[in-house]
């Protein structure tokens, strides 16, 4: 099924002048060709002009290529967002070599895995972290590791550091010899998927890929050099990376780096620089609109505020109409394995749309439908989301290599939703969260939508778990405002005056905080590790 599309906005490769056959380091030195001395980044109080970032990375690069890094290598960057992390991944994807996206969140298990699957030469990282030493971690983790072969400080000052490394001599030769055997379907960056649903898997995105997902998104959201958005969303993942730096680098503008999502500090960096653009997933957004500080932000200027990385979220979406009634809102769903956003709500929508529907993909990506079989299903029906084309990726790396792609090439999400006549695609969560509750099929996302416009409900995360009569039975967690004597009682009936019966959670669990991903998404896979382990260990 090829779904319409907006008119209003073109959003292919063609219609921001971008060469699909375009690496990252071209179209770097492109963009500094064209804007010269205009800010590219501001971090956190000094400015970076695209002349700076291109000059900077190809010092850099020469840096990495004395350390005997090359095409088809793997480095891994631990840090935060800072301008030395977008130097180090320009550097590298001009020699050919990937950046693998890690987490100030990680500890050894899941660092260790991911630089064995990935077989990671170098890592550069922060000394420590919020009392984490990554230093000390990766000294245990090195006889673990034999691809491993350095660890450099993005923060220190010795030789073996980013800092000495950066200030290698320019070897313009060499590095001219080393830049064009870079291709577009060279791997780029390796993301490890956020795990909401289980182990995290290798994806390998392309130079072509990359900016393919960055280009759609730029032409779409009608990006100009005069636009300004500051970037909370980790770069070690789509939404920072892709939607973030990467839509800016194609379309022009400014972005301003938060190191990480604070909202204290991020107002503090929009009071001094007032945004155009306002984007984040829903807990960032959420955050920022209880902070009382946010009245003091001058939102005026902001003309587009876009959130992604869950199912829509109407009462947000209501919030930020009434903070900011002369910016257009829209919802953006994209996939690590799509590169960033491939789909976006329409410019031209109804409220209806806004508040249920994720939107329709870009023009250069296609949808199917799909059923048990893989067919495709006709408008209204619920099947799996698959997509081709925009920026999906080529497939997975290491363990996972082959997985997660249909025979005829189709990106298999696990993400459930339909398409209406219109190609405009309601999400109904993810396959895997779907339960059968006595016969019934249950969409936790429906749930957690409605309770979630409970007056008195932060954040809300359905599941579902194992029944002897059943089958299975939905359990709800969810956090209330504080002191708000918000009760079980009062959620389940909530949910029997708005749901059918077999849809309303028997179960209802109130905390004061729910798992994230460091993605900022709830980790549903932590929710049912838990139920499981109390299952067990309740016979």
């Amino acid at each position: 099924m090829r779904p319409s599309t907006d008119p209003a906005a073109q959003t292919s490769t063609q219609a921001t002048g971008l060469d699909r056959f375009a690496t990252l380091g071209d179209t770097l030195t492109q963009a500094a060709r064209r804007r010269g001395q205009a800010s590219a980044y501001i971090d956190p109080d000094v400015a970076w002009s695209w002349a700076d970032v291109d000059a900077a990375s190809d010092r850099l690069a020469c840096g990495l290529l004395g350390l005997k890094l090359g095409r088809g290598d793997r480095i891994g960057i631990i840090g935060l967002n800072q301008i030395e992390w977008l130097l180090l991944f320009y550097a590298a994807t001009k020699i050919g070599v990937a950046v693998v996206g890690l987490s100030v969140r990680y500890r050894d298990g899941e660092l260790s895995t991911m630089l064995a699957d990935s077989e990671t030469r170098a890592v550069f990282t922060l000394g420590a972290h919020e009392g984490f030493d990554f230093t000390a971690m990766l000294a245990r983790l090195g006889p673990t590791l034999p691809a491993l072969r350095h660890v450099i400080a993005i923060d220190g000052t010795g030789l073996n550091s980013l800092a000495a490394l950066a200030a290698t001599p320019l070897d313009a030769g060499r590095l001219a010899l080393a830049r064009r055997q870079v291709v577009a379907s060279d791997v780029a960056m390796v993301i490890y998927t956020s795990g909401t649903t289980g182990r995290p898997k290798g994806a390998g995105l392309t130079h072509r890929s990359l900016l393919a997902s960055a280009a759609a998104q730029a032409a779409h959201t009608r990006v100009t050099e005069d636009d300004l958005i500051h970037l909370a969303n980790p770069l070690n993942h789509v939404g920072g990376i892709t939607c973030g730096a990467l839509t800016h680098l194609v379309g022009g503008g400014t972005a301003v780096l938060v190191a990480e999502f604070k909202a204290d500090r991020m107002i503090t960096l929009m009071q001094q620089y007032p945004p155009t653009l306002l984007a984040g997933v829903p807990t960032m957004l959420t955050l920022l609109l209880m902070n009382a500080r946010i009245a003091s932000v001058d939102l005026s200027r902001v003309r587009l505020v876009f959130s992604g990385g869950s199912n829509v979220d109407a009462v947000l979406l209501e919030r930020l109409a009434a903070r900011l009634p002369q910016a257009t809102l829209m919802n953006l769903y994209g996939l690590t394995e799509t590169s960033g956003a491939i789909v976006m709500t329409p410019w031209t929508r109804s409220p209806a749309d806004l508040m249920t529907t994720i939107g329709t993909p870009f023009a250069d990506a296609q949808l199917r439908i799909a059923g048990d079989d893989g067919r495709a299903l006709p408008a209204g029906e619920v099947g799996e989301l698959w997509f081709k084309g925009c920026g999906v990726v080529p497939g997975y790396i290491g363990a996972a290599a082959g997985a997660g792609f249909s025979a005829d090439g189709w990106l298999q999400t696990g993400d459930l939703g339909s398409a209406d006549a219109r190609g405009v695609i309601t999400l109904k969560g993810r396959k895997k969260d779907l339960y059968i509750q006595g016969g019934f099929n249950v969409y936790p996302a429906e749930i957690e939508a409605l309770v979630n416009r409970h007056p008195q409900v932060v954040m809300a995360a359905g599941i579902g778990v194992p029944d002897p009569v059943l089958g299975e039975v939905g359990r709800l967690y969810v956090v209330a405002l504080p002191d708000s004597g918000l009760t079980e009682a009062d959620l389940r009936q909530w949910c029997t005056d708005q749901l059918a019966d077999y849809k309303v959670p028997r179960q209802v669990v109130l905390r004061e905080a729910l798992p994230m991903t460091p993605a900022g998404k709830i980790h549903k896979a932590a929710l049912r590790a838990e139920a499981a382990a109390g299952l067990k260990a309740g016979g």
